[in-house]
């Protein structure tokens, strides 16, 4: 076969390594991709994922099988839909199944009408009413524009005053443009976070194993939200039972809410929860893999990715078998994100047998890669246990000469008191 992958992040990266290493691929192309790809045999494609006309030209082209749309933007423009309308098969959700993640309020919405427990919540276009709604709630309190903000739309308000403030740069200042337009102001649930990604075609649901991630920028959890810097597989401390319970109140409620909804989903569900006493509740869905989870989850994968999305696109159960060993995972940014960062610094080569590298924010200058963007690669290495993987990880970052760049050094902390 021959694959296409939609992207240029570290999970578009681990998606494409994941696809290459089966022996019935004979090429994996990444469109656009990152020059770090290469090193892994993935040709990188020079289309921009916004440019529908021109990824539809390269997979005819190319007579591409089917194709696997990375990132949240080109779902939510209908990506899935283009291909599919020019018969071409491609696995994610379509346009108006991708509202799920597009559209905090459509989520919220979906949620409520199929009685999937998530933390109460208000829908605001007017700053006054979403203040006075705060006001009357106290804190801490959730604010989060409802369009897609690349991981950055969310606002965890300790105090009042915060969350004004966040109102205030969503309606009035559009901080977030089009999709702070509108803010869904959410009650603040307490209690551990996990990731339950799973495989969906319409009502059949495959859930992966459950991953943590971590989105503060600074260690002790401090610092703004970022796209996530670090994350790790299995997550000990949610008991399988939450796990089963998310599976069944979740996960299977939503996808048969969505072909109720008129809107089926096909692709990856990615359901952001945190365990409460009464129970997991969705903190987010994503219609999507989530980055940086992907890179810890897929490594455990034993089966055939490139088997299973084929098996999906042709109606047929797939095989799933995970193993039981674990996967960790740090990124490493550029000094300043996620807030101004400065580009171009050279990215060193780590050659540790041991860990894998997947890279994100890079570009090439002369052969050296160097970087293009805040989070700017992962490295990520499995174990037998969590302790083992985490200290191969941290052990090549220390050995590594990471000039302008920065870590957290406590990815892992809650699974590893």
């Amino acid at each position: 076969m021959k694959l296409l992958v939609i992207g240029s992040g570290g999970r578009e990266h681990a998606i494409a390594k994941k696809l290459a290493e089966d022996a019935t691929v004979t090429q994996v192309f990444c469109a656009p991709g990152n020059p770090g790809m290469k090193k892994d045999g993935i040709e990188v494609v020079p289309v921009a994922e916004n440019d529908q006309a021109g990824l539809l030209a390269f997979a005819k082209e190319q007579a591409v099988d089917w194709t696997f749309v990375g990132p949240e933007a080109p779902l939510a423009a209908g990506l899935v839909d283009a291909f599919e309308s020019a018969g071409l098969k491609a696995f994610g959700p379509s346009k108006d199944a991708a509202m799920i993640e597009g559209s905090k309020d459509f989520a919220k919405q979906l949620m409520v009408k199929n009685a999937i427990p998530t933390g109460a919540y208000q829908t605001f276009t007017d700053f006054a009413k979403a203040k006075a709604y705060v006001e009357a709630q106290g804190a801490p309190i959730v604010i989060k524009a409802d369009g897609l903000a690349a991981g950055k739309g969310v606002v965890v308000a300790e105090t009042v005053p915060q969350a004004i403030a966040a109102l205030s740069e969503m309606l009035e200042d559009n901080k977030f443009g089009a999709s702070g337009a509108r803010v869904v102001v959410e009650e603040f649930l307490a209690g551990e976070e996990f990731s339950l990604l799973a495989f969906v075609r319409r009502d059949k649901v495959y859930p992966m194993v459950i991953s943590q991630d971590h989105k503060r920028a600074f260690d002790g959890d401090k610092g703004p939200n970022t796209g996530g810097m670090g994350a790790y597989s299995p997550v000990p401390q949610i008991p399988q039972e939450m796990v089963d319970e998310a599976v069944q109140r979740i996960l299977i409620p939503a996808a048969k809410g969505m072909i109720a909804n008129g809107t089926p989903f096909t692709g990856i569900l990615y359901a952001g929860l945190i365990a409460t006493e009464k129970g997991p509740k969705v903190i987010e869905f994503n219609a999507r893999f989530g980055d940086p989870e992907t890179q810890v989850v897929l490594p455990r994968l034993k089966s055939s990715l490139a088997a299973i999305i084929s098996a999906l696109l042709a109606d047929e159960k797939p095989v799933i078998e995970w193993a039981d060993n674990a996967a960790f995972g740090v990124v490493v940014a550029a000094d300043g994100y996620p807030g101004t960062y400065e580009k171009g610094r050279p990215i060193p080569l780590i050659e540790d047998p041991e860990v894998t590298v997947y890279y994100a924010g890079v570009s090439e200058t002369a052969g050296q890669l160097v970087a293009a963007g805040g989070r700017l690669f992962l490295v990520e290495a499995e174990g037998e246990n969590l302790p083992e993987a985490q200290e191969k990880v941290y052990r090549a970052l220390a050995a590594a000469k990471l000039t302008g760049m920065f870590y957290r050094k406590d990815i892992g902390h809650r699974a590893l008191k």
